[in-house]
């Protein structure tokens, strides 16, 4: 893969999730019955990250808990005998709140589709909205974001690499080309 670009360094991360942090507020006239979900990996650390600037703009805390898709993936073709089926648990309640589901990159929307089916199994939240870093388009499903870090189009060969210090060691959003095969004259 070649890099194409650097397109968010940790400076511009944290602009634009303070910016995001404070749609939320806006949008929902507080943080009243309000709960962050980050879809696992790297959307849980951002929804950690938004909660900590809603409460130094707002001075409260925001409950966060991570939602793991795994089991509610419509590409899973291959189940491991090992694998254990159980109720999900979010580690808080989240009937008749505000959810706001936080990831890193919205695609496809098949993620996004895999959180609300199993935010639904738990219970019956009041309002379902969406907030992601990067909206690279390609989108699969009629699903979109509520708030947008970034709009990034970008064509199928390219990849978005988002890295966070606590997943990845540092914090940046980068594009790359993965057409290998290509030759430049």
């Amino acid at each position: 893969m070649k890099l194409k670009a650097v397109l968010l360094d940790e400076k511009a991360i944290n602009r634009t999730l303070i910016r995001v942090s404070h749609e939320i507020i806006e949008r929902n006239k507080g943080v009243e019955d309000l709960v962050l979900l980050g879809i696992k990996t790297r959307g849980f650390p951002l929804a950690q990250r938004i909660a900590s600037y809603i409460k130094g703009i707002e001075g409260k805390e925001v409950p966060v808990a991570s939602v793991d898709i795994t089991l509610y993936r419509d590409d899973l073709t291959i189940v491991n005998e090992n694998l254990e089926v159980r109720n999900l648990d979010l580690g808080l309640e989240i009937k008749d709140k505000k959810i706001v589901i936080v990831d890193d990159v919205l695609y496809t929307c098949r993620t996004v589709r895999a959180a609300i089916d199993a935010i639904i199994d738990v219970s019956r939240p009041t309002a379902i909205q969406l907030a992601v870093l990067i909206d690279r388009g390609h989108k699969e499903l009629p699903i979109r974001a509520d708030y947008v870090g970034k709009n990034i189009p970008t064509a199928k060969n390219e990849i978005i690499a988002v890295s966070l210090k606590e997943t990845d060691g540092e914090d940046s959003v980068k594009i790359y080309d993965s057409n290998n095969t290509k030759k430049f004259k």
